[in-house]
C-alpha cells in the first residue's frame, strides 16, 4: 500500500481572546503546544471531530464551530504526513482540565500574539500563514 497522508483536526477554542492549548507528550511533536485535536475518524464530520477532541482532550464544550485553516504537515524526522484541518470554536462549558495524562502534561489559555514555546508543527505553520483564529 503506498504512503498517503493523514487527516488531523485541531480545534483552537477561544474564551475571552485567548486560545486552549496543551502541552505534548508521549507522540510526535513531545514537549510542544497545541491546540486540542486528533485524527478525523471514518465517516465523521469536521464539526464532531472537534467537538469530540475538545471533550476527550480538554473536558469542554464548545459552540459556533467553524472552518478556520489548512496547513500541510510534513514531520520529516518522524516520516508523517498529516492535512491538518484547524476548526475555531468559542467555549461553552465545563471545568478545562487535562483529560489524557499519558498524552499532555500542561493545558492553559494563551493569547495568539504571546505563544507558549516551541509550537507543534502544524501551529508553526499556521503561524507562518499569518493565520489568527482569534480574528474573525
Amino acid at each position: 500500500m503506498e504512503e498517503r497522508p493523514k487527516v488531523g483536526i485541531s480545534v483552537y477554542i477561544i474564551r475571552d481572546g485567548k486560545i486552549l492549548l496543551l502541552k505534548r507528550k508521549g507522540s510526535h511533536g513531545e514537549g510542544t503546544w497545541c491546540a486540542p485535536g486528533g485524527h478525523l475518524e471514518f465517516g465523521e464530520s469536521w464539526k464532531d471531530c472537534a467537538t469530540r477532541e475538545a471533550l476527550e482532550e480538554a473536558n469542554v464544550t464548545i459552540r459556533s464551530i467553524k472552518f478556520g485553516a489548512v496547513a500541510n504537515d510534513i514531520f520529516k524526522k518522524e516520516n508523517k504526513h498529516y492535512i491538518t484541518i484547524a476548526m475555531v470554536a468559542d467555549y461553552d462549558s465545563g471545568i478545562v482540565k487535562i483529560m489524557e495524562p499519558e498524552k499532555c502534561t500542561d493545558i492553559g489559555w494563551f493569547k495568539w500574539s504571546n505563544l507558549p514555546k516551541p509550537l507543534f508543527l502544524p501551529m508553526e505553520n499556521l503561524v507562518k500563514q499569518s493565520y489568527d483564529p482569534t480574528k474573525k
